[in-house]
């Protein structure tokens, strides 16, 4: 598993973190970070599955 994947996964999960307590708390600047957060998250999971297909097909 790629190093993007792990990361990608705890910046999404902190990012919903930050977004939850932004809202909770009327904080617009955190909830924002936090919707930020999670979308970068997103990219580094999409990027570490592109590196794992490409190092399986390079198994091969």
């Amino acid at each position: 598993m790629s190093t993007n994947r792990v990361e990608g996964a705890i910046d999404k999960g902190a990012g919903a973190v930050k977004e939850a307590v932004g809202k909770a708390t009327g904080n617009e600047q955190m909830e924002a970070e936090g919707m930020a957060q999670k979308a970068k998250g997103d990219i580094q999971n999409k990027v570490g599955q592109v590196q794992d297909k490409i190092g399986d097909a390079i198994k091969r």
